[in-house]
């Protein structure tokens, strides 16, 4: 675990009052988050929840023919396992680590013991799982409606608004899979990002030269989920 490495570097656990922090700090386990580590398979039980610090945990639909796609993305401004609070023990979608680094674990009782006591938490997890479902929502209406070269700029957005870097360690396989497309259609729309100078990539690393442009690219399937998010829970992205 690297040195300097906190609960507060998850935006939700910030944004939590000093002494309900200070009640969850004894469940807190800090864990590695290694690329492609499943937390969840569908329809297992949920036992524990996830607050990512520098790590990206992927929402993803698999079909019974090994098909995927992604229906939602979660970083260190969120949490992983919102169906324990919500009152199930299962999920439908399978959570992986799309990109890794670090987080915190904690025991889905210990959660809802928190979660029905204190009003705050309660609060701030209700309007975190609003965003989410607008995301979950926006990202059905892109994949049907836009093209691959607009889902990989929203896509990449998301990715980067969850991480403190413009790094990404990604393969086009990968991204393939979480957008539910062909490979090689990633694979022309980095190409034409790459050549127009919005990114470079190279062997699975991809680096976001020009953000704007970028934001330029996308359809407005991000900005309605950023502009969503930042409406329900400024308090998590104050620093």
């Amino acid at each position: 675990m690297p040195d300097g490495m906190s609960p507060r570097q998850n935006g939700l656990l910030r944004a939590l009052p000093d002494d309900e922090l200070e009640r969850l700090l004894p469940g807190l386990e800090p864990i590695d988050m290694p690329l492609g580590q499943v937390l969840y398979e569908s329809g297992s039980q949920l036992r524990h929840v996830y607050f990512p610090t520098t790590s990206i945990v992927s929402l993803l639909y698999v079909m019974k023919d090994g098909a995927s796609a992604e229906i939602a993305v979660v970083g260190n401004e969120g949490m992983v396992g919102v169906a324990l609070f919500m009152g199930g023990e299962t999920t439908t979608s399978r959570s992986v680590v799309q990109s890794a680094g670090h987080a915190y674990r904690l025991k889905g009782q210990f959660l809802r013991d928190e979660f029905t006591r204190a009003a705050s938490m309660q609060y701030l997890l209700l309007r975190y799982t609003q965003a989410l479902l607008t995301q979950m929502a926006q990202t059905a209406v892109c994949n049907r409606h836009h093209s691959i070269d607009q889902q990989l700029c929203r896509w990449l957005l998301l990715s980067l608004d969850r991480l403190s870097s413009n790094r990404l360690t990604m393969t086009q396989e990968l991204i393939a899979n979480m957008l539910g497309v062909r490979r090689e259609g990633v694979t022309e729309a980095a190409g034409k990002l790459q050549v127009d100078g919005l990114i470079h990539y190279n062997r699975g690393h991809i680096e976001v030269l020009d953000r704007p442009k970028l934001e330029a690219r996308s359809c407005e399937c991000y900005q309605v989920v950023k502009t969503e998010f930042d409406r329900l829970l400024p308090e998590v992205n104050a620093r």
